[in-house]
């Protein structure tokens, strides 16, 4: 059995945090300080094929709901608490639907149960347009993706990932590979039986597109006791965009 890499931060009561596609562990590491300083052992997970996690051909929600019961498993963690954003935020609906024992309260990051059509295609079309074993610098690598993707928060936001194999050899932290051919997966939706009962929360950017009003029907179908909060100023990225009240928000939700 492969376990996901983490870092934990603090002592107290286990939260998990999931980031999204083409994310990872480190993308929240400041509010992970914040909540640490609150009374929790923050445990900032790199799903499979992200981070500093194992690359497997398997990949989707089932499987990786149960990357994070394994974990928990092996850490003899018995409850904890999630955050859980984007294609994070599946994982974590998913977990909480498949194994709700193990689960205190739940945090849905911007991301509703249902399924959304592969819209990160130019993102992948424009990774895959690098080829990395003729580049030898990282501003090599961002003036190459800035050819394809305009948005300047979007290409840092990637080139986090990249890192140096071996002296001289650039690579990716996630399996570009696998992820690009299972775009499909990562917009799937959740099992259409899955219920979890316990306190959940969804906070969605009042930016954002992902989460719509005609979406609480089923996420109270799935989340009976789900509340639905907006973060102000903030698209998809909200954690990001607007720091301070996101955790302002969730704060108070996992100490209520």
């Amino acid at each position: 059995m492969k376990l996901l890499h983490s870092k934990i931060i603090g002592e107290g009561e286990p939260l998990l945090i999931l980031h999204g596609f083409l994310g990872m562990s480190d993308n929240w590491k400041t509010l992970a300080n914040k909540y640490s300083e609150e009374g929790f052992e923050v445990h900032l997970i790199d799903q499979r094929n992200h981070g500093k996690s194992f690359w497997s051909e398997e990949f989707n929600y089932e499987i990786l709901a149960t990357d994070i019961a394994n974990y928990l498993n092996h850490l003899k963690i018995e409850q904890c608490n999630i955050i859980g954003h984007s294609m994070g935020g599946k994982t974590a609906m998913q977990f909480a639907c498949t194994y709700p024992n193990y689960l205190q309260k739940l945090i849905v990051a911007d991301i509703a149960p249902k399924y959304y059509p592969p819209h990160h295609q130019n993102i992948i079309d424009a990774l895959n347009m690098l080829n990395l074993s003729e580049i030898d610098s990282r501003s090599g690598a961002a003036s190459e993706l800035e050819k394809h993707i305009s948005e300047f928060g979007i290409r840092q936001f990637l080139l986090k990932n990249l890192y140096w194999v071996t002296k001289g050899e650039l690579g990716w932290r996630f399996n570009l590979k696998v992820l690009s051919e299972k775009m499909e997966e990562i917009g799937d939706t959740i099992a259409s039986s899955s219920i979890f009962e316990g306190p959940t929360l969804f906070l969605k950017g009042d930016k954002s597109e992902y989460v719509i009003t005609s979406d609480e029907v089923s996420i109270k179908n799935h989340f009976p006791n789900a509340q639905i909060k907006t973060i102000d100023k903030a698209g998809h990225w909200l954690h990001a965009e607007n720091p301070t009240q996101f955790f302002e928000k969730s704060l108070k939700f996992l100490k209520s």
